[in-house]
């Protein structure tokens, strides 16, 4: 697919405009209130000694304009990783443009050549585009299986005294 936008594996000087994008998307999902993020709380995550996801990033003339972070999950019966995709945001006026797929067909692409045995993510029940978008693609939304999660003062609890 001919595309005006291109798509490399983020670098240490893209940190900055990941953070600005995530808090659009935090804002887009409404959930802004929750955002302790910022640019010098990514970095050691995407770039330390111990780097625990990674990104890619699309960019138009030079600007990052969409930004996937994902990182390696692994499954049990297929005995095999696969890639866990955290966080897809393209800005509004470079929807439907093509970009979010090629960000997905790359990532799925990711996959394939480490041999992993899936690609998935979560969608939010409300976001019927994305939810049409994905099947689209090939992608099955599974109703029967629920996130669950501990967080804040819940995980706190488990603290060792």
């Amino acid at each position: 697919m001919n595309s005006p936008y291109s798509l490399r594996p983020a670098e240490p000087r893209d940190v900055p405009a990941i953070a600005g994008l995530i808090a659009e998307l935090a804002e887009f999902e409404e959930l802004s209130h929750m955002l302790q993020l910022t640019p010098e709380k990514l970095y050691p995550h995407l770039f330390g000694p111990k780097p625990v996801v990674e990104a890619l990033v699309g960019e138009l003339d030079g600007e990052l304009v969409a930004f996937a972070l994902y990182f390696t999950n692994f499954s049990t019966f297929l005995a095999k990783p696969g890639l866990y995709l955290e966080d897809l945001y393209v800005r509004p006026a470079h929807r439907r443009s093509g970009l979010g797929k090629l960000l997905l067909t790359r990532l799925a692409q990711i996959a394939v050549e480490r041999d992993y045995g899936r690609f998935e993510w979560s969608v939010l029940d409300w976001n019927e585009d994305a939810i049409r978008f994905y099947e689209n693609m090939g992608a099955s939304v599974l109703p029967e299986w629920r996130i669950c999660r501990l967080t804040g003062e819940a995980l706190a609890a488990y603290r060792k005294v």
